[in-house]
């Protein structure tokens, strides 16, 4: 019986990585996108090839992947990526812990809004990197810094997202789960939440933008680990090969992280599948 349910759980397992597999590559691998996609990578080619555009500005997709390859063997590309994903999973787990009760309560409760809203709608016009000389005073270059960072550019677009989904929850709904004898626990849990669940996850998405923006420059100032601090070196060096390297992988990540969030909207976001 219990080979029977591990067998199970596997088999879903590996169905759940493929319709993520087929919802993220899905639009890559569509003949719409590969006949924008083939012949932007042809052009990135022979242009600077050709001499069109200056090989030394810009350089070839085919050199661009040489050192990509070159990187992985003998700059410990895949160490510097893992560094770099640890802060942003630590920063991005702190903030979404912390935003998403605290929007939460601001939507629902009047009183708790009038005591928080306005220190966070004080705080939160301040741009993220204008935290950078306090946080290395604070926490000296490193981790910790790169961490707090990356945890301010993430916080205020999934908090703010999350107080204006509760905020805007139809009463209609509200009402109707009143008349059946919902507590006001139920209504957070089954009605405010799941009608906040499409601003919350569009919040992560926005977030993960703000914290890779951050994870760049944080990286940038100190360090000797991450893909911020392999850009910055590539640039001190004007190496354009590597910079683009790493701006390529960021880009993928970023791209990776949303994918996810998308097909985590679909499984739980029902009511919003074809839309």
């Amino acid at each position: 019986m219990t080979e029977q349910y591990e067998t199970r759980g596997v088999r879903r397992v590996f169905l759940e990585l493929g319709g993520f597999c087929k919802n993220a590559l899905g639009n890559f691998f569509s003949l719409e996108f590969l006949t924008v996609l083939i012949p932007l990578l042809l052009l990135w080619e022979f242009l600077p090839r050709f001499h069109i555009i200056p090989e030394s500005l810009i350089p070839p997709f085919s050199t661009v992947c040489i050192k990509f390859v070159d990187m992985l063997l003998h700059r410990d590309l895949v160490l510097h990526i893992l560094f770099s994903l640890w802060r942003f999973f630590t920063a991005f787990a702190i903030a979404v812990v912390l935003a998403v009760p605290i929007g939460l309560m601001m939507g629902w409760n009047l009183k708790i809004r009038s005591y928080v809203l306005p220190l966070w709608q004080l705080l939160s016009p301040i741009p993220p990197p204008a935290w950078v000389p306090m946080t290395i005073i604070f926490f000296g270059i490193g981790s910790k810094m790169h961490i707090f960072l990356m945890f301010i550019g993430i916080f205020y677009p999934v908090l703010f997202n999350t107080y204006q989904g509760i905020k805007d929850t139809d009463p209609r709904y509200l009402a109707s789960a009143r008349v059946f004898g919902a507590s006001e626990f139920t209504l957070l849990r089954k009605v405010y939440f799941w009608h906040a669940f499409g601003s919350i996850i569009m919040s992560l998405k926005t977030g993960v933008a703000m914290g890779l923006v951050m994870l760049l420059i944080g990286e940038s100032y100190g360090g000797r680990m991450g893909i911020g601090y392999l850009l910055g070196q590539a640039k001190d060096y004007f190496v354009i090969p590597e910079m683009m390297v790493c701006m390529v992988i960021l880009g993928f990540i970023g791209w990776f992280l949303i994918e996810i969030l998308k097909y985590i909207e679909i499984k739980l976001a029902v009511w919003k599948v074809g839309r």
